[in-house]
């Protein structure tokens, strides 16, 4: 069996190819196609096993946000992004004194509850009787937001959340896309510090390994910019929760 030393990791073949994947759809998540972070998530954990790999995954989602911001930021909403973001920040909070006290079974669950359960608010609320008055709700922004932190924080998942809200008030495509990459820019670098001091799953080798991923990344993003620039407002829609689902299938099993 070959094994491929870089940065004290030992690696397959296999594992550099997932690597690469990775950085492909997270590159591709951050121009549009959101639920192709989720498909990374279980793919990294294949390797470095939930918690651990939610380190690895974050320096190489960092790579990816600023490509996102810089080709989407002229059209993020500021309105939506200063309702998210404080009850974000608290999501963090409970995601790092909860994370430590998770094993990777539990974490798995709580992915795949997450994500399934996002699923079925994004159902509910295409109802008639739900379109207008839930999204605009106050609650539920504040609950969106401090969910999306949450699971970000324990798992880089938050983008079925962030679909759930951002689908919900209706935001056109563009601005969909430009609010999130702002949004996750925030949040990721905000959860850096819990990564570094407190669960310990974020060092210079993890910051190397992600660097190494970029070409991959960068070339993720064409393909999402050239995808998402094919599909209009409405099959948008009905693409970002298609990519939900199979995410979720994939998590789950």
């Amino acid at each position: 069996m070959l094994l491929i030393s870089l940065f004290s990791y030992n690696f397959e073949i296999q594992d550099i190819l997932i690597l690469l994947l990775v950085g492909l759809l997270s590159g591709m998540s951050k121009t549009g196609v959101h639920g192709a972070s989720m498909l990374s998530v279980p793919l990294l954990a294949l390797i470095f096993g939930g918690r651990s790999s939610s380190g690895v995954m974050l320096p190489i989602l960092l790579v990816a946000d600023a490509i996102g911001v810089w080709y989407y930021h002229r059209h993020a909403s500021v309105k939506h992004l200063k309702i998210l973001v404080p009850w974000a920040i608290l999501g963090i909070i409970a995601g790092t004194v909860i994370g430590k006290l998770i094993d990777d079974k539990t974490f798995r669950l709580i992915m795949a509850i997450t994500v399934l359960g996002s699923i079925g608010i994004m159902f509910w609320l295409r109802k008639d009787e739900h379109k207008q008055e839930i999204p605009h709700n106050k609650l539920f922004a504040a609950s969106m937001g401090i969910l999306g932190g949450f699971t970000s924080m324990v798992g880089n998942l938050a983008g079925s959340v962030m679909a759930v809200y951002l689908l919900a008030v209706r935001l056109p495509k563009n601005i969909y896309i430009g609010t999130t990459s702002w949004f996750f820019l925030i949040i990721n670098w905000a959860k850096v510090p819990s990564h570094v001091f407190s669960w310990h799953t974020i060092n210079l080798n993890t910051v190397l390994l992600a660097l190494c991923t970029t070409p991959a990344v960068v070339l993720g993003a064409i393909i999402g910019i050239h995808i998402i620039k094919k599909i209009s407002d409405e099959k948008f829609r009905l693409f970002i929760i298609s990519m939900t689902v199979l995410a979720s299938v994939f998590m789950l099993f």
